[in-house]
């Protein structure tokens, strides 16, 4: 049930954003930086640290944010087609490891450390994913009205 929550959640991104490759770059207003490109690197980065870096273990640094630049997934959007396939190319990925490390998971309260919450539970981290689905799909649901007013998607 949590993983088919957590699809629905990823599909609507992906409907939210469909169609459109300039605009997914489009700031909602000023001074935010909230962009539909942006909420796909940002997804990015929340899965990879949630699954690979907290769950897994892995030595897997940010895509896109950094100490110097810890807003860098949505700072530096940028309406190039290029970056556009690479941010949908690295949150694919990000979402397969993720799927393949829960099939691959013994049950629901395998742990990892994680340096803001202590020890934290899949259970709790698939549960956490949808909720930072859900909220950033409301901006979504603004951000893609405000481009061409869409609703409803």
């Amino acid at each position: 049930m949590l993983l088919a929550f957590l699809a629905d959640q990823r599909a609507t991104l992906e409907l939210k954003c469909a169609g459109l490759e300039a605009e997914l770059s489009s700031r909602s207003v000023e001074p935010s930086t909230l962009s539909l490109l942006g909420l796909v690197r940002h997804l990015t980065e929340v899965e990879r640290r949630w699954f690979r870096r907290v769950l897994a273990g892995q030595d897997a640094p940010p895509r896109y944010c950094g100490d110097d630049a810890p807003d860098g997934d949505f700072d530096f959007t940028v309406c190039d087609p290029a970056a556009v396939v690479e941010a949908w190319r690295a949150w694919r990925e990000e979402v397969a490891y993720a799927d393949g490390f829960v099939r691959r998971a013994p049950h629901l309260d395998v742990e990892g450390e994680d340096s803001w919450r202590g020890r934290v539970s899949l259970r709790w981290v698939l549960i956490h994913m949808i909720e930072e689905y859900a909220r950033h799909n409301g901006h979504a649901d603004l951000l893609r009205e405000r481009i061409d007013g869409a609703r409803g998607l």
